[in-house]
């Protein structure tokens, strides 16, 4: 652990006090100057440039970019009926196109945030699309139709498939053309993109039918290549064979997503390296507001950060420093190295994507899983949010009680016990 003169500056831009905006010492590392009142947030979702509260600090929220409705056939099968053949038909067809939900990376919703994105989409376009992981290919491909003509028919099933951009949203502050600050949803990391559908729809249509343009209906009379001499020809009743047109787009199935986690996979206390870090003279207490329970590191390797009181006896594993920082954007970004294990916070690589994963602390190394941004409350106030940089998700703890473990959460703490207060010690 090493301290340098320009590390040391920063250490003191943190501890600054200013006494006013217009006298124009606010730095952008400042935890410190005269207060501003923040407007209280509104119950509708959340936009970049929308008002937040302290409280929100340590949440995020994501908010729809862009969104894209195109009718999608999923299962077809081309089907002739001659005169005697006509009345109820259940045909299986074959798989054309396989949707998967998904939102970000991956293809399973298991955390709020992916859930949150999907019901603004919901909202966004006005249809009622999946908000949970499934698969278009596990939907029957049976259809049932009661067909009163003979003719050359497509028997399908089809969904509107909905996919689009996401950002996210985090309460930060943020100076106003008067000089004054207040806290602001700003755009932070996490956007994405995100892929759903509607209930399937299943039928039957024939060439000479006339359907609503871009239709799913018509997604399936564009399947039957009706300008095709073998569209045109006789053929025996049942299945015809496939144009290709018909053919599928995908060779396989996607696979069922597993949350299972491979007995090899690393740990994050496997890291036998430490890096160098640059950290901030001074030492930092991140507490519950108000009260007297504040981070506390563990002793043994395998335990995690807790809720702990802060005493002579704590051995300062309650003091944290602020190390390799840098700042985009009015948010801070850093490691967090804890005084008094020498360790470095983190989320352990195998539990990355897990809802209300524990904080550890591990030898320190260049990995974003031990890098945290920090959303700050107006000058004045030391309130703050902590964000890991790896998982997106923000730091909280499920009660206040001695011994509590800090856990991450994909979206925060919607009751204001993910803002903590950054108290130089």
């Amino acid at each position: 652990m090493r301290s340098t003169g320009p590390v040391r500056r920063i250490g003191r831009l943190l501890m600054a006090t200013t006494a006013t905006a217009a006298a124009g010492a606010v730095t952008a590392l400042s935890l410190a100057a005269s207060p501003a009142a923040a407007a209280p947030t509104g119950t509708t979702a959340a936009r970049p440039g929308d008002a937040c509260t302290a409280a929100d600090l340590g949440t995020r929220h994501p908010y729809v970019k862009s969104t894209e409705v195109s009718p999608t056939i999923t299962h077809f099968k081309g089907w002739y009926v001659t005169e005697g053949t006509t009345g109820q038909q259940t045909v299986s067809t074959d798989t054309t196109t396989v949707i998967s939900v998904s939102a970000g990376l991956n293809d399973t919703i298991e955390t709020s945030f992916a859930v949150e994105a999907l019901s603004n989409v919901k909202a966004t376009v006005g249809l009622d699309v999946k908000l949970e992981y499934t698969s278009t290919s596990e939907e029957s491909n049976s259809v049932t139709w009661n067909l009163t003509q003979p003719g050359y028919y497509g028997f399908y099933k089809g969904t509107k498939k909905v996919t689009g951009t996401y950002g996210s949203l985090n309460c930060n502050r943020a100076q106003q053309d008067d000089g004054s600050w207040a806290l602001e949803w700003t755009e932070g990391p996490g956007s994405g993109s995100f892929t759903t559908f509607t209930t399937l729809e299943e039928g039957a249509v024939r060439c000479q039918d006339g359907v609503p343009a871009d239709s799913i209906m018509a997604k399936a009379q564009a399947l039957l290549d009706c300008g095709s001499a073998a569209a045109k020809a006789d053929h025996p009743a049942g299945a015809v064979a496939k144009t290709a047109q018909q053919k599928p787009d995908r060779p396989a199935l996607h696979p069922t997503p597993t949350t299972s986690t491979p007995a090899e996979q690393p740990t994050a206390t496997a890291h036998s390296t430490r890096a160098a870090l640059d950290c901030s003279a001074e030492a930092y207490k991140i507490a519950v507001p108000g009260k007297p329970l504040s981070w506390g590191a563990p002793l043994l390797a395998d335990d995690g950060v807790r809720l702990r009181p802060s005493s002579i006896f704590s051995a300062h594993l309650d003091n944290w420093r602020l190390c390799n920082v840098t700042e985009q954007d009015g948010v801070l970004e850093a490691s967090l190295w804890n005084w008094g294990n020498g360790g470095c916070a983190t989320i352990a690589e195998q539990n990355a994507s897990t809802e209300r994963a524990v904080l550890m602390t591990v030898p320190c190394a260049e990995d974003d899983l031990q890098r945290f941004y920090v959303y700050r409350d107006v000058p004045g106030s030391s309130k703050i949010g902590v964000q890991n940089k790896y998982t997106g998700s923000m730091m909280g703890y499920d009660r206040y009680a001695d011994g509590e473990f800090i856990r991450q959460y994909s979206s925060g703490r919607q009751d204001g016990t993910g803002t903590f207060d950054l108290t130089a010690v």
